[in-house]
């Protein structure tokens, strides 16, 4: 097996943000014509009314005097006569957050800037999760009071809860548990890649408003402390019959309703039987088996559980969620259902096929690209044979052996792709589906493992030891190191080691000539099983991984999966609306007009999809917590909070490159794109841009110094292309690998009749350099 790997610097920029004003016309309108309707006749048009009108105006009169006496009553009753409403429950809490965040001096005083930005994101975070909780129906809002704390070290955050009681009885028990939930690593869901002090949470209740601003009372109520870790989690042989059905054997307990065994499941069987005897959904028997006796993947450090996927929780929700006990309402929250390519993995909604067929999607089922999260509508047809893996995209499936065997047979080149790769053990390696040659993850750091002709094993350096010296073999663990993180499309290596391997049964292979520019691998035994451990540096931005290898580098009008990794649909209520570029783990950037007048409408995010009514195996979800406006006049850009970084980085999903100040010089300007959908707004494709004069957009609407005037390179009569609003426009390089976000379209582009259709104008992504990279920090 031959790999040839070479070395990559990268590349640096500089930040500079240009402040602009807005320029504005006045436009007259000449010919106004002179003739104007007067109203200072003296001729002047009555009529009598007859006694039948005279009689009907008396009654209508009489009913309004009615109506304004009955109001007056009403009015002066409730005034006088009814006691005063209950004012609001208010209770004050706060937690010591240890590690994920700190406390900076410029947070003591809440007039700063950086208060205000710090305060709005925990306060997001509280509300969404109070009004995703049991308590939501009388929860009005949460506050942030004070933030505190060691500087550099922790910070503490004090906040109040207001509550309802005209429509729930709150307790201060009932707020702990909401806050529990947030501190447990194990729930936790808003207030995610933050480490709380469980000991640090207090809650009062206050009989004050919040206008008092007291210091947090010295009587508080603490969470228990856990004494004991539980022991780890073990996979056990499936027992119940009621769900004798399902395709695995092994389960593991406790599962998501607390039961510890099965006969704790036996006894409380019959409440979950009454859903699925409703009929309320289709698959509530496959989906309660699944929930009541989840799957079990056992690892080298503990068992996990693999649950339904988001989207299946979600439909069945849809379908039984009124009939649910608030016992399984509280514990069946599909918020915390993994989705397929994120952290671990679930099981898909079976049927998968059959759901196309039933939305009239059947010419998607082997039509070469993937539609379903188990692969189902590509591996059962007539060009994949059984057992064989599918290329990924194509109508094409190759045997496993084919799989690294030094010669391309998928017309992309997957198969060939990654054959030196890292991953934390060969077992982690087998356990992963092997459905596609495509990697739902990347691994960062590992050890390092080798793919040929579908077996696995690790690279040994016992040979190294003995035929150099111990200056060049560093020079050479170096060099491979770096240039094998480099063909992962990471711009670097962090760290190489040699470690002792502890896995047993596996196989090796050698550097055959270490010191050749292309280095090849033999197998070998390794006694010593010395091995190489690499720590790659952070993801290359703007990358098309895919069309690395491919022999067709020509971007289609229709996007493939992984065309454009970074680009991400937002949803608002389950409804594409906008879109939205990734810029960072924890980021997106788009544009404010898609947020206007919907302050309270919740918004997701979904990253790694081409067509939105599919559900590809490598998409993921997130929801939108926080959003900041750019300072820079002129600008409509807003940067995007994440609930929780995307650390699942895959060749599907993964960040845009931002520009520098020196754009043009640095940019292909020859080659710009724009991404948009066909006009039923479910498939993504591409429109080539190319640069026009500021005047021909200053013509149609008004425009300041961040915008960019384009036109579609290739213009159509034929609208079946839609563009909206936060849409990229994306450039190549100078390097001609990495592509670069230009610019973000400030509204929607559609179908418009001739001469009154909106220019293609994007919002500057250079003149907000400088704010972004200090924001997404």
């Amino acid at each position: 097996m031959t790999v040839a790997m070479e070395h990559k610097r990268k590349t640096s920029w500089d930040s500079k943000i240009s402040v602009s004003t807005v320029s504005t016309r006045r436009f007259s309108r000449a010919g106004t014509p002179s003739s104007i309707l007067s109203s200072d006749s003296d001729i002047r048009f009555t009529r009598k009314l007859g006694g039948q009108y005279r009689c009907g105006c008396c009654v209508l009169a009489a009913f309004l005097l009615f109506l304004l006496f009955s109001g007056v009553s009403i009015y002066l009753g409730y005034t006088f006569l009814i006691s005063d409403p209950p004012g609001d429950q208010v209770f004050l809490a706060t937690f010591r957050i240890t590690k994920g965040d700190s406390f900076k001096a410029e947070l003591a005083d809440p007039s700063t800037e950086g208060f205000r930005i710090r305060s709005r994101e925990y306060r997001d975070r509280i509300n969404l999760a109070f009004r995703r909780s049991n308590l939501r129906i009388s929860f009005i809002g949460a506050e942030i009071l004070a933030l505190d704390g060691v500087e550099n070290v922790d910070l503490v955050v004090h906040f109040d809860l207001r509550f309802d009681p005209r429509y729930q009885t709150v307790n201060v028990a009932d707020v702990i548990d909401v806050l529990e939930r947030e501190i447990n690593p194990a729930t936790v869901k808003y207030l995610a890649n933050l480490i709380i002090d469980s000991k640090s949470l207090e809650v009062q209740e206050s009989l004050e408003a919040l206008n008092a601003q007291v210091a947090l009372p010295t009587t508080i109520i603490t969470t228990p402390s856990t004494t004991t870790a539980p022991p780890p989690r073990t996979c056990t042989e499936l027992g119940l019959s009621y769900c004798k059905h399902l395709p695995y054997n092994v389960t593991s307990y406790p599962n998501i309703f607390g039961h510890r065994s099965l006969a704790e499941v036996e006894d409380d069987v019959i409440a979950f039987r009454e859903l699925v005897d409703a009929e309320c959904y289709r698959l509530a028997y496959d989906f309660i088996c699944q929930v009541l006796q989840p799957s079990c993947m056992q690892s080298e450090i503990e068992a996990t559980l693999q649950l339904p996927c988001r989207s299946f929780c979600r439909e069945f929700w849809s379908g039984c969620g009124n009939r649910l006990p608030d016992r399984i309402r509280s514990a069946l929250d599909c918020s915390n259902f993994p989705e397929y390519a994120d952290q671990g993995s679930c099981r898909p909604k079976p049927g998968c096929i059959h759901d196309l067929q039933s939305r009239a999607l059947s010419p998607r089922i082997c039509d070469g690209i993937i539609d379903c999260p188990d692969l189902s509508d590509e591996i059962n047809c007539a060009y994949c044979q059984e057992g064989n893996m599918h290329c990924g995209v194509g109508r094409v499936c190759i045997p496993n052996v084919k799989r690294c065997d030094g010669k391309i047979d998928c017309p992309n080149g997957n198969d060939e792709k990654d054959c030196l790769s890292l991953a934390k053990s060969i077992n982690s390696v087998k356990s992963d589906p092997i459905d596609t040659p495509l990697a739902v993850k990347y691994t960062r750091e590992g050890y390092v493992v080798f793919n040929e002709k579908g077996l696995v094993g690790k690279l040994c350096i016992e040979n190294l030891n003995a035929t150099l010296p111990q200056t060049e073999m560093d020079t050479v663990l170096q060099t491979a190191a770096a240039s094998l993180c480099t063909l992962l499309t990471y711009s670097g290596m962090s760290s190489v080691e040699i470690r002792t391997d502890d896995e047993n049964d596996i196989q090796y292979v050698h550097m055959e000539d270490p010191l050749a520019s292309e280095i090849s691998f033999v197998r070998a035994p390794c006694p010593s099983k010395q091995v190489m451990y690499v720590r790659c540096a952070e993801l290359e931005c703007g990358i098309q991984p895919l069309k690395a290898k491919s022999s067709n580098k020509i971007l289609s009008k229709m996007a493939e999966p992984g065309d454009w990794p970074w680009h991400v649909a937002l949803f608002k209520e389950d409804t594409h609306v906008c879109d939205a570029t990734l810029v960072a783990a924890n980021w997106l950037l788009a544009t404010a007009s898609c947020f206007q007048g919907q302050p309270k409408a919740e918004w997701s995010a979904r990253l790694g999809t081409v067509r939105l009514s599919s559900t590809s195996p490598w998409q993921q979800e997130r929801r939108i917590v926080g959003m900041i406006k750019s300072p820079v006049e002129g600008s409509t850009m807003v940067l995007l909070k994440l609930d929780r970084p995307v650390i699942v980085y895959s060749d599907f999903v993964r960040p845009i490159c931002l520009p520098s100040s020196y754009e043009p010089a640095q940019m292909n300007t020859s080659q710009c794109n724009t991404l948009g959908w066909t006009r039923n707004r479910d498939l993504l494709q591409r429109v080539q841009l190319r640069y026009s004069a500021m005047e021909k957009c200053e013509n149609i609407s008004i425009t300041s110094v961040n915008g960019i005037c384009t036109d579609a390179a290739y213009s159509t009569d034929d609208c079946n292309e839609e563009e909206l609003a936060g849409s990229p426009m994306l450039c190549l390089q100078a390097d001609g690998k990495r592509w670069a976000l230009t610019g973000v379209s400030t509204w929607r582009i559609a179908c418009s009749t001739a001469g009154v259709e909106r220019p293609r104008l994007y919002d500057k992504v250079s003149s907000n350099i400088a704010w972004i990279k200090s924001t997404i920090v």
